[in-house]
């Protein structure tokens, strides 16, 4: 064999060993670029949960409503608790102590309310925003806009007259989902009161109109807005506020000495002995207040 012929066949190895060498490193990039994109583009999951905790079927006609709140008129928290203690409910619904008004109205008490609870549930923010976060006002804007169509009071569209909002804002401090504007918007629903184990803020205008009795932590303001605060998590589902399981629909009364919860399946047979006791009360206090010279007054005029 000439060497011409030599050198041509060694050539033509060489180029195939060159490109089955080349071939060979980019199968091997290819499948490194497959396990790349495995790991970017993972399979996502979302779980699934269980609410193991069920509303209550109760009877919510306008007739079975009026004749709760009529049972319950003028009752107090002591008398509503101390039937509750006759049924084998003792301490059950009465909330923490640190739930306090806003302000107490002794002449005409406004600050006293009775009606069903319709529960809502607050969870703090998921984003935080720092100095220096927004390159214009503009920008901070639109985030405090598109972080309080998280926070909504979309539960007021369900509100009935009579109801009491029942608010769950634990953990979130210094943001005040109770505002002077608001909760107007609140009470021309037909919304009486609200209670909460978080706080309210522009107070001072809330207690000068009283349009709407308030029960917060401590009777403090906390004070920022809500957005980049607190996200509206649900409503009309079972809470916790101050210590107290609270369900859709339950009787609330407030007054001076704090709040109590009553279970609606107990509404009738609690009502019934807290008005005995409370009418006994008045007559006996009745007679005392002329014994001792004091004026009759709404209190005892059921003697």
């Amino acid at each position: 064999m000439s060497k011409s012929k030599l050198k041509c066949i060694s050539f033509i190895m060489l180029v195939f060993v060159l490109v089955l060498g080349v071939s060979v490193v980019i199968a091997k990039e290819a499948k490194s670029d497959d396990k790349q994109k495995i790991v970017e583009e993972p399979k996502l999951t979302k779980p699934e949960g269980v609410r193991f905790l069920k509303n209550k079927e109760f009877d919510d006609s306008d007739k079975a409503r009026k004749e709760i709140l009529d049972l319950y008129k003028d009752l107090r928290v002591t008398d509503v608790l101390d039937g509750m203690d006759l049924i084998g409910l003792q301490d059950i619904g009465l909330m923490d102590k640190s739930i306090r008004p806003l302000w107490r109205d002794t002449d005409e008490f406004t600050h006293r309310i009775v009606g069903f609870a319709i529960t809502v549930r607050y969870v703090p923010t998921d984003v935080r925003v720092g100095q220096n976060s927004f390159p214009d006002l503009e920008g901070f804007k639109r985030f405090k806009a598109t972080q309080y169509r998280r926070a909504r009071d979309i539960w007021v569209n369900r509100a009935k007259q009579g109801d009491i909002a029942v608010i769950d804002a634990a953990g979130i401090r210094d943001c005040g989902p109770i505002g002077s504007n608001n909760s107007l918007s609140w009470a021309k629903n037909g919304i009486v009161g609200v209670v909460t184990n978080g706080g309210a803020r522009d107070t001072d205008e809330v207690v000068k109109v009283k349009k709407i009795a308030v029960y917060c932590k401590n009777g403090y303001s906390t004070r920022g807005v809500r957005p980049g605060r607190l996200i509206a998590e649900s409503f009309n589902f079972p809470i916790n506020c101050a210590g107290v399981l609270v369900y859709p629909g339950d009787v609330v009364v407030a007054d001076g000495d704090g709040v109590i919860v009553v279970p609606r399946e107990h509404a009738l047979t609690v009502g019934k002995l807290a008005r005995e006791i409370h009418n006994h009360d008045e007559h006996v206090r009745g007679t005392k207040y002329e014994g001792l010279g004091i004026p009759i007054d709404r209190t005892v005029e059921g003697k």
